[in-house]
């Protein structure tokens, strides 16, 4: 049995305000990744010009992201509710998912550790895709299809959804609990009390991976960007006289390059938070303010493809404000009619 969630005081939530404010926050961000995201894929999936790899790259990140926003939170909102509400909280918030037949958690922890595996391998599968359309221009139609990209995507959740389960199938000491600290579904001891290293050192597989991966992200970014400099270099030089047989990444390669480069950014000020947290977790280390800050800045990456998509891509800019101009009036038609 967990620790009764109403007796532990954490920065978030010692005050009745504290706790309006953090349901107030979880709410609005809920609205902001299922607008932002589905704007996402509205103008991926209903603009030609984005049924592309690079494209089918950015759906599969905005159905991750909108996994979070229709099912993570809303289950953090339900339970900070129902607390305010009654003075205590849901009676499986007291159990691990070890303890009981069904707990909420078995779905919602995996969804939220897959859902952040596979935006990570997809930023990393982004940055594969603009580094050769920047560095190998002349073979970028040829390697990048689309039916290898969704080849890659199917790949990318199938292993990410492996690697969010398998600390549940590796190890029968390790469970899923509502952390009365992070306000999220999170792994724990199926043994309260006891500190099994050998088990929680399972955990490590997630900052292993993700920072194996970011890393090799990072990098290709530096050689992509190193690319561009030296083409805006050539081009300087060249001036209006074009040299011959020298192939060039487009501009809106360039540009695209650039984007993914901004979001790489994002996502790992996001994450790094989340495994310095895992690895002191390991080590024995509570940190429970630290915790939750932590996995609602990882949880608000979610909303921040869009509007790295809108500041940084002016055609998905110019798209997404047709979209909103035909919705607006198509609805005005309806109401005249």
């Amino acid at each position: 049995m967990m620790p009764d969630q109403t007796e532990l005081c954490t920065v978030c939530c010692c005050t009745l305000a504290n706790k309006v404010l953090m349901v107030l926050f979880m709410v609005l961000l809920i609205l902001a990744i299922l607008f932002g995201n589905l704007v996402t894929l509205a103008v991926v999936l209903g603009t030609k010009h984005f049924h592309t790899p690079q494209g089918y790259l950015k759906a599969s990140l905005a159905v991750a992201d909108l996994a979070v926003g229709a099912f993570v939170v809303p289950l953090s909102v339900y339970a900070e509710v129902y607390l305010m509400a009654t003075d205590s909280a849901p009676e499986w918030t007291s159990y691990n998912s070890r303890s009981v037949r069904f707990h909420p958690c078995n779905v919602i922890g995996p969804v939220f550790a897959g859902c952040t595996l596979v935006s990570i391998t997809t930023i990393f599968l982004l940055t594969i895709e603009r580094s050769i359309a920047v560095l190998r221009p002349l073979h970028k139609d040829s390697v990048i299809t689309r039916r290898r990209t969704r080849i890659l995507v199917v790949l990318s959740w199938a292993g990410s959804f492996s690697l969010a389960v398998s600390p549940m199938v590796f190890s029968s000491e390790i469970a899923l609990e509502y952390n009365s600290c992070s306000r999220m579904c999170n792994y724990a001891l199926g043994a309260v009390g006891e500190f099994p290293s050998p088990a929680w050192n399972i955990l490590l597989l997630f900052p292993a991976f993700d920072f194996t991966l970011l890393g090799a992200t990072v990098v290709i970014n530096v050689v992509s960007l190193s690319g561009i400099r030296q083409h805006s270099k050539r081009r300087k030089r060249l001036a209006e006289s074009e040299r011959h047989g020298v192939t060039k990444p487009t501009f809106s390669d360039i540009k695209a390059a650039k984007t993914i480069g901004t979001l790489t950014v994002a996502f790992t000020s996001s994450f790094t938070p989340i495994a310095v947290f895992v690895v002191g977790n390991v080590l024995g280390n509570e940190w429970c303010d630290f915790s939750f800050f932590a996995f609602w800045i990882l949880a608000s990456n979610s909303c921040w493809n869009v509007i790295i998509y809108s500041v940084r891509d002016q055609k998905f800019r110019r798209c997404a404000h047709k979209l909103f101009v035909k919705g607006s009036k198509s609805s005005g038609t309806k109401r005249l009619s």
